[in-house]
């Protein structure tokens, strides 16, 4: 018996599919392509009056979720010729960041944050910033372009005042890709579904929601189809948007996690 035996696996990325799509075939699965990510493009049309206000002093707390954004609010305050302005006001607030990414970039601006995950998770960050952001204070939410649903939520429920800054802007993936995914998933005909990162769980249930099919699609998640994340910060998100069984490998390689698929199976099989 080959180590996937016939399963159909959906790829849910948009990149590296060929590559994939051999490694499910070498398991003796067979691969289809649902790219969920979408796109993503750089809107810096509001970024300098963004770094305007952080250095103007008006936040409390700066929110910083990934390492590239933090880099290019940095870049654009240097374009605006104030990039030793721009490290003094993050000096004189308190900094929370998500991922090690992040970190190393504070580094090297000579920044440290107060607080920061203890996972690589947004769930994390969460989790470490419980207590800290008492009411009254203003926060600076740094985020990819993808509304961190999570936390967002808890700012609101702190009742915190934030102002999202979206370096990046995610457009959603095809319409009729998400429809199809959806349908080959109601009729059983995928056993397995791969996850690359964050944007796919949440777009791929948002147009669940949409279609009405919520409750039908967890309960598949539940049973029939397996979950499989690249990593544990997309597990996460998988977690995040209503999929409890999801399996991921430690090391966030998509080669390990395809075996971390196989062994599902085998466990599977032998019980």
């Amino acid at each position: 018996m080959s180590k996937l035996d016939g399963r159909t696996v959906a790829l849910l990325g948009a990149r590296k599919t060929e590559e994939l799509s051999k490694i499910v075939q070498n398991l003796g699965g067979v691969p289809v392509v649902r790219p969920a990510q979408g796109t993503v493009f750089l809107d810096d049309s509001h970024l300098e009056e963004d770094v305007t206000r952080l250095m103007a002093g008006e936040f409390d707390w700066i929110i910083l979720t990934t390492g590239v954004g933090t880099e290019l609010l940095y870049k654009t305050a240097v374009k605006m010729e104030a990039g030793d302005r721009f490290i003094e006001a993050l000096q004189s607030m308190k900094i929370a960041a998500r991922g090690y990414k992040t970190v190393n970039m504070l580094k090297k601006l000579g920044l440290q944050p107060l607080i920061r995950d203890d996972d690589g998770s947004t769930a994390g960050l969460v989790r470490n910033l419980e207590g800290h952001l008492l009411g009254g204070v203003k926060v600076a939410l740094q985020l990819h372009g993808d509304p961190a649903p999570l936390l967002m939520n808890w700012l609101d429920e702190q009742k915190v005042e934030h102002k999202e800054i979206l370096p990046y802007e995610h457009i959603a993936p095809e319409k009729e890709t998400m429809q199809q995914l959806i349908q080959e998933i109601l009729e059983g005909k995928i056993d397995s579904v791969v996850f690359t990162s964050a944007p796919q769980p949440r777009n791929l249930m948002r147009f669940v929601r949409e279609q009405g099919v919520e409750d039908k699609i967890v309960g598949l998640f539940a049973s029939d189809v397996i979950a499989l994340a690249v990593g544990k910060v997309t597990a996460q998100v998988v977690i995040d948007e209503g999929i409890d069984r999801v399996i991921y490998p430690e090391d966030q390689r998509m080669g390990s996690a395809m075996v971390e698929l196989v062994k599902y199976y085998q466990g599977m099989a032998s019980r």
